[in-house]
């Protein structure tokens, strides 16, 4: 924690005021002072904000960084991040523009034919192909066909179904009858003993300091980690070897909640030994699957549920079950992180949590129904969206999802009944930028093409408040400050206002009262 002066910026007013005045008024009342409504200073002590006003006077000793009139805002955060996976893409074949099953093997047979050598796994690993629209479905004979011998694992862009050849389903531990890909509950323990492999969590990790350097350059200075395994482990050892740090709350899954438990780590308590910055987040339960994969549960069946083996998609849990894993949580402290996708599994959720009392927030939530949303408004439950997936998303929910595209990624709905919104990535899912979150939220679709459900979208304060972890540039908020080099709020129709976020430029980013960024 340091101690730091910030002087002659303006504050971007997040709560609907004007020109930033009543979080500047509130000091200047309180000193005795009159109504600002020009630039400000900002003085963090300790890592903390204590003043907020102009021409504040500078302690002895603390250091100046000059606004010169630029933009400040609380510092940003990702709530949804998978962050040893979004470091390990920069080393994986990128198959996103794959446009069938046939030429996602044939990039894959290119980079096999090519001069540059395998990781040190052994194992070609591919990430981003998504399948939903593809003519043909994918098999694992289609990969044995030009890989034989080296093992090639091709991750789902949404993380949920592993395409493998027979030496990949032989070394994971995969099904021995798996003729195409792996979904799912099967395929998520083999997911991880691929980043358990000699040599990919060194790997992963050469990735994970760039993406940390690259988000505290986007002005990002927190995030909800939710790797699987002991991610409060990574920290603490990145910590230990001086690698970049930010804030992170860091999941727990099912599988190491006792030895959470049993340790008596609650959600919100300090990591030891990462400097204060990494606190105990959620418990992460997984109760459905994804669109792409058409393993969302929902209430109606798919438009194109003749392809699929459960035509509504399907829980991941039971209601005991779901309710058994929450209800051990909530007795231990810790807050609940539900992915649920489909409106089915939402409404799962919904139910559990006002069963069991329990607090945190709802995953996702890409398809929900008018009936869910008046309970969830009622309840301490945040929905944590990630409005960049409506960007790959749409066109496979116009298929299968077509008479329900109202009522997905339905931003102003849970805004119109009060539920709190905490935006993020799931990096790698979509890229760890809260730009491009905000100008997706804000335009819904690219900024060069139409806005899909402009009914549903949000002004850019309302995006902005949903992604600074509710702080506030005033005293007693934590010292972390982004400066801007245009105003976010810019007005225009929603596609000029989403091209100011995209093109947003971050002249510092400013942590615990520590310029880490810029200056």
């Amino acid at each position: 924690m340091t101690d730091l002066l910030v002087t002659d910026v303006r504050l971007v007013p997040l709560d609907g005021e004007e020109g930033g005045g009543p979080a500047v008024r509130r000091v200047a009342s309180a000193s005795g002072g009159t109504a600002a409504t020009g630039p400000v200073d900002v003085l963090v002590r300790d890592g903390v904000i204590t003043e907020v006003g102009p021409g504040l006077t500078r302690p002895e000793e603390v250091p100046v960084l000059a606004g010169e009139g630029r933009w400040v805002v609380p510092g940003l955060w990702d709530h949804h991040v998978h962050l040893g996976q979004w470091g390990a893409t920069t080393a994986r074949l990128d198959l996103a523009p794959a446009t069938s099953a046939r030429d996602a093997v044939r990039r894959v047979a290119e980079r096999l034919a090519s001069d540059e050598p395998l990781p040190e796994t052994g194992v070609l690993v591919g990430w981003g192909h998504r399948s939903a629209q593809w003519d043909e479905d994918p098999t694992v004979a289609m990969l044995d066909e030009v890989a034989r011998e080296v093992p090639v694992v091709l991750i789902s862009g949404d993380g949920h179904h592993g395409w493998m050849n027979t030496p990949a389903l032989r070394l994971l531990g995969g099904p021995a009858d798996a003729t195409g890909v792996v979904r799912e509950a099967d395929w998520f323990p083999m997911y991880d003993r691929l980043g358990n492999l000699p040599g990919a969590a060194q790997e992963a990790e050469l990735g994970v300091a760039r993406a940390v350097t690259d988000a505290l350059a986007l002005g990002v200075v927190g995030i909800t980690d939710l790797e699987m395994g002991r991610p409060w482990e990574d920290w603490r050892r990145r910590c230990d070897l001086g690698q970049p740090m930010l804030r992170a709350r860091t999941g727990v899954y099912a599988e190491e909640l006792q030895g959470v438990l049993d340790a008596g780590v609650r959600t919100g308590q300090v990591i030891e030994g990462t400097d204060g910055l990494v606190t105990m987040g959620p418990l992460k339960i997984i109760s459905d699957g994804s669109l792409n994969t058409r393993t969302a549960w929902c209430r109606e069946p798919y438009a194109d549920a003749h392809r699929l083996t459960h035509p509504c998609g399907a829980a991941n849990l039971t209601r005991d079950e779901m309710h058994e894993l929450m209800t051990a949580g909530h007795a231990g402290g810790l807050e609940m992180a539900i992915h649920a996708i489909g409106d089915a599994a939402v409404g799962q959720a919904l139910e559990a949590f006002a069963s069991i009392g329990a607090r945190g927030g709802i995953e996702h939530a890409q398809l929900v129904g008018e009936v869910d949303l008046e309970r969830w408004g009622a309840l301490p439950v945040r929905a944590s969206v990630q409005p960049a997936h409506l960007l790959d998303d749409r066109a496979v929910t116009e298929q299968c999802w077509p008479d329900r595209t109202g009522l997905t990624f339905a931003l102003r709905r849970f805004a119109e009944h009060g539920i709190e919104m905490a935006m993020g990535s799931d990096a790698p899912v979509s890229p760890l930028d809260p730009w491009l979150t905000l100008a997706s939220a804000v335009h819904r679709g690219p900024v060069d093409a139409e806005t899909w459900h402009p009914e549903l979208a949000l002004t850019p304060a309302e995006a902005l408040a949903a992604s600074v972890d509710s702080q506030r540039v005033r005293p007693g908020a934590r010292g972390d400050l982004v400066l801007l080099d245009a105003d976010p709020l810019g007005g225009g129709d929603s596609a000029q206002q989403a091209r100011v976020l995209r093109s947003m430029g971050v002249s510092a980013t400013v942590l615990a009262g520590q310029v880490v960024h810029g200056g």
